[in-house]
């Protein structure tokens, strides 16, 4: 998978909804897998199975 980078929108309980920042797609991942401290509008890098915050 390509390396990729989205933007948080909106968090429900356990779960972060992504907007990828080149096609606009939106996908939801648990707040488990992301680096702490996350919050809505932070961005991320998404690569080799490893989400960082930009």
């Amino acid at each position: 998978m390509e390396p990729k980078n989205y933007t948080i929108v909106r968090i429900e309980g356990d779960y972060a909804y992504l907007k990828e920042e080149e096609s606009g797609a939106e996908v939801f991942i648990a707040m488990a897998l992301l680096p702490e401290g996350v919050d809505v509008g932070t961005r991320l890098h998404y690569e080799m199975f490893e989400y960082t915050c930009i």
